[in-house]
């Protein structure tokens, strides 16, 4: 009779655990996807942090000699082909 009645509470306590994971896991699920739809939103400007940057940036502040002839050269400036 012993033998019946701890397989019986065994049974529920299992079966408990059992739930209980299973609501953790449908929470767990629900939350992921509901971060994942957020992160999947358009981004709105002004409202989105951007991350990163220059190391350096002081070194963007004057141009050297060989972006100043990059920039000619887009512009057209410095083609001697001119009509």
């Amino acid at each position: 009779m012993a033998d019946e009645s701890t397989r019986t509470v065994t049974m529920i306590v299992l079966i408990l655990a059992f739930l209980g994971m299973m609501i953790f896991v449908a929470m767990k699920a629900k939350k992921n996807r509901m971060d994942a739809l957020k992160n999947q939103q358009p981004k709105v400007a002004g409202e989105d942090v951007l991350e990163g940057g220059a190391r350096h940036p002081q070194r963007f502040d004057e141009p050297d000699d060989e972006a100043l002839e990059e920039m000619a050269e887009l512009l057209g400036e410095g083609s001697e082909d001119e009509s």
